[in-house]
């Protein structure tokens, strides 16, 4: 994978990056977007989904996966179409962003809109990671004392401590100045990304065939009223949903495809093969679980300590969570904070707050360059971030809310107007009713787990 790729892969969908501001050589092919695209969706969402699975049960826990794996790879075709224009497939205008692509096709309103839906994804995604990570360093301390103490012993730990540590290192490393100086944390955060999804799958699979029997039912977890079974069965979905879009990067990762043949194409034919493989990977993981564990599946396939031994691997596989986090931090925070600032530095252009940049010289350190408001901001930020993470600690409710948030508006809505606009489709022909019901089904969908999530987050914080 060439280093005009690597870039690319770890640049955020945001309207103004650096990226689009200087030429780029496109060398990537099928494989490499393919790649892009899987590094880009297997993250911690996976370890939700054997708990997902088991809301769900053996019939409509599959489903559901199959319904999202589908919606996403109609959601991407529709989204292929815009990187060029006006042609989809021959046009010399480019967009090489998911907010350039609305911008243009929707106009300013919008994307000022669609706009608002990406930061705060990327905001959400930092108190996700924030709470993943404080779970996993406090699963890290558990494993250890029931190893030393025994399965029965009350080893029990809070998470404070560890999201306040987190919360620091971010906001240390959240003063590099721009992306291109960390693109070893976004590699080393892929890397550790597959590391613990194959360990939790292996684990699954291991306890599966241990048993010798699979767990679980058709109905899924039991619960003692409706109104219970409904709320996390709408949890699960938004879980779900957190877990496979991939919207916000189609087009970056289409940028960097070469041509003949004409990108769009590359990129449909790279998102089937990817879904594909994804699901496959999905399904592996959830099913196992589930299978493992039956009603008592843990929230986290790796912290809620379904698994005891090897104590070694689970407290191995939690540090490659912690490692991907703390990398995956930045990757989806960096973009945001360049936006910002680069908006005060437009609004402010004699500001010495704002421009003036300071060297900092600590022994047998290199030269650390300062800028204020890129301390104040992006400090506040993460000590936002955190303190939202330490109100609501909740890993299956907040990305149950977040997957609702985020899954209509970013992955559906947007693509299917722009796919409108682009190919000219006039209102009440078949394929715009088509679309259309397609988009009400599955804003509806997407309500319904975040109405869901909510209710399940204030009942967590409530009792």
């Amino acid at each position: 994978m060439g280093e005009e790729d690597k870039d690319n892969q770890i640049q955020t969908p945001l309207l103004q990056t650096q990226a689009a501001e200087r030429p780029l050589k496109r060398t990537g092919n099928l494989w490499t977007a393919i790649a892009h695209i899987i590094t880009g969706v297997i993250g911690s969402g996976v370890l939700s989904l054997a708990w997902s699975m088991a809301q769900l049960g053996w019939i409509a826990g599959p489903l559901a996966m199959l319904f999202f794996a589908v919606v996403t790879v109609v959601a991407t075709f529709l989204l292929c179409n815009c990187y060029r224009s006006p042609d989809p497939e021959y046009g010399p205008g480019r967009n090489r962003s998911y907010l350039e692509a609305v911008d243009l096709n929707l106009g300013k309103r919008n994307a000022w809109v669609c706009g608002f839906f990406v930061h705060l994804s990327l905001f959400g995604t930092g108190i996700a990671y924030t709470i993943t990570s404080a779970i996993s360093m406090r699963a890290i301390q558990k494993s250890n004392c029931y190893h030393k103490e025994g399965h029965e012993a009350t080893c029990s730990f809070g998470d404070t401590s560890y999201m306040l540590l987190f919360g620091v290192v971010q906001i240390v490393l959240s003063q590099t100045p721009d992306f291109h100086n960390i693109d070893w944390l976004s590699i080393l955060a892929a890397i550790m990304s597959f590391t613990y999804s194959f360990i939790g799958l292996g684990l699954g699979f291991a306890k599966v065939v241990g048993d010798g029997y699979v767990k679980g039912s058709i109905g899924g977890i039991s619960t003692s009223s409706a109104a219970d079974k409904i709320w996390l069965v709408a949890q699960a979905i938004g879980d779900i949903a957190f877990a496979y879009p991939y919207s916000l990067i189609v087009i970056e990762i289409q940028d960097t495809l070469k041509s003949p043949p004409p990108e769009n194409q590359t990129m449909k034919k790279a998102s089937t093969i990817a879904i594909v493989v994804t699901t496959l990977f999905y399904l592996s993981c959830g099913g196992f679980g589930y299978a493992a564990f039956g009603d008592d599946t843990p929230g986290n396939l790796l912290t809620g300590f379904g698994f005891y031994e090897p104590y070694w691997l689970i407290d191995f596989a939690n540090a490659c969570i912690v490692l991907h986090l703390l990398g995956g931090y930045q990757v989806y925070s960096q973009p945001l904070f360049a936006n910002v600032e680069r908006w005060f530095a437009d609004k402010f252009p004699s500001s010495g707050f704002v421009n003036d940049n300071y060297t900092l010289k600590l022994p047998l350190l290199q030269e650390i360059r300062l800028n204020l408001l890129r301390l104040c901001f992006r400090s506040i930020y993460v000590v936002s971030t955190t303190a939202i993470a330490m109100l609501f600690p909740y890993f299956n409710q907040v990305l149950g809310v977040l997957g609702g948030l985020n899954f209509w508006p970013l992955s559906i809505y947007f693509p299917v107007e722009m796919y409108f606009k682009q190919m000219n489709i006039e209102a009440w022909t078949t394929k715009w009713i088509l679309l259309r019901t397609f988009s009400m089904f599955c804003l509806l969908v997407t309500l319904f787990s975040l109405i869901g999530s909510i209710e399940g987050l204030i009942t967590a914080k409530l009792s």
